[in-house]
């Protein structure tokens, strides 16, 4: 059994690049939309611009060196490959950290978060605040291997995501932390409850309000009703088809990289707290190295195919009853699918923290790092 942790720099190769800016260049454009703003998706022009950017002003191999100098690692766990970041801070007492991307997201997500993370007396932290951070992409997902039978979903990927901290080193105590299909995945692990697994922290729960619930909503909970149910009626298209069809778009995907990234703009635009303009919160060049992680590796039909997994694990039945290890939670106000300190309540069985930020949405460590950090590091003071 090989349980080798190996160094994994990135080099794409130029012909890879040039390939890709071949296709840019050679863009069939559709026609506009027929309305003023993105109620029928991304516009035209955003996407013509980001485009332009994109061909002309962004440069790959910044991000490249900037992956490479936080421990781009590989390993094979349950025959498949992951690639995650191994990002050890310098104070020697630092909690592991397992945080977990999901869709349209990638490890980059959290760079702004892993410096405040990883050295908190440089950030308006003390020294216990430190964490070792750990952050794999997914199967499918980035640099790790696409799976090539069917079964990688939330439960298989939150084992070998256990076996990762194991073989790290990291079994004896550490923290999850995780957002859309990562607050799957780490809610999966407090259920699982593995060695040394002591706490989490999600900034998205993924739950359905009761029948009592509903009846008895206070105004904001109302509110929060009102935005899930429009987040189903008019944004969950993507959703909808990756969960029943996900390879009738895979061909689009893997040809275009212009079908790819309108595809990904999509949920930026219509799940941040951004006013339908990703653009004013996340800068471009981030954008579009979120792009760059599934186009290089081809990883937009493979990444898609996680929710056809998803959607049946969902139909045979997932872990049930409140989330037994201790836990924290944070809203959002851009989030769609949010819920109150109140319903929280019956769904955690140990809820150490719950914080509601004043801006973000549902990329909320690309949108507020400084909430999201906050937010981290009280619920983990919480657990000390």
């Amino acid at each position: 059994m090989n349980n080798a942790v190996d160094a994994f720099p990135i080099h794409v190769s130029q012909a890879d690049l040039d390939d890709l800016a071949r296709r840019l260049e050679c863009t069939r454009w559709p026609d506009a939309e027929t309305v003023k703003d993105g109620s029928q998706g991304p516009q035209l022009e955003r996407i013509r611009a980001l485009v332009d950017h994109w061909r002309t002003v962004y440069d790959w191999r910044g991000t490249e060196a900037l992956l490479n100098s936080w421990g781009s690692s590989r390993t094979v766990i349950d025959g498949l490959g992951f690639h995650f970041l191994h990002i050890r801070s310098p104070e020697p007492n630092a909690t592991p950290l397992l945080m977990t991307h999901g869709w349209p997201g990638s490890i980059l997500e959290f760079r702004d978060v892993i410096a405040p993370l990883t050295q908190p007396q440089a950030h308006g932290g003390s020294a216990s605040d430190a964490f070792h951070l750990v952050i794999p992409s997914l199967p499918g997902f980035g640099f790790s291997d696409k799976p090539t039978e069917p079964g990688w979903g939330v439960g298989r990927t939150a084992l070998a995501f256990t076996e990762l901290m194991q073989r790290l080193g990291y079994g004896d105590r550490w923290m999850a932390q995780g957002g859309d299909w990562g607050a799957a995945v780490t809610t999966a692990l407090a259920h699982m409850r593995p060695p040394g697994l002591a706490g989490i922290h999600l900034n998205m729960v993924m739950f359905h309000p009761t029948g009592k619930e509903i009846e008895q909503a206070t105004p904001q909970e109302q509110r929060m009703l009102d935005d899930a149910k429009r987040y189903d009626q008019e944004y969950s298209g993507y959703m909808k088809l990756q969960c029943t069809r996900p390879q009738s778009l895979a061909f689009a995907l893997a040809d275009s990289p212009v079908g790819l990234a309108s595809w990904l703009y999509a949920l930026f635009q219509d799940a941040s707290d951004t006013g339908g303009q990703p653009e004013r919160v996340i800068a471009l060049d981030h954008l579009i190295d979120d792009v760059m992680l599934y186009w290089l590796p081809n990883a937009g039909p493979s990444s898609a195919r996680f929710y056809w997994e998803g959607a049946r694990e969902i139909a045979k039945g997932m872990p049930t009853g409140p989330v037994p290890l201790p836990a924290g939670v944070s809203m959002f106000p851009g989030e769609q699918v949010r819920l109150s300190h109140r319903w929280a309540g019956s769904r955690f069985a140990d809820l150490r923290f719950f914080g509601e930020a004043e801006r973000g949405g549902h990329f909320a460590a690309m949108e507020n790092p400084a909430a999201f950090v906050e937010h981290v590091r009280a619920t983990f003071r919480a657990m000390a």
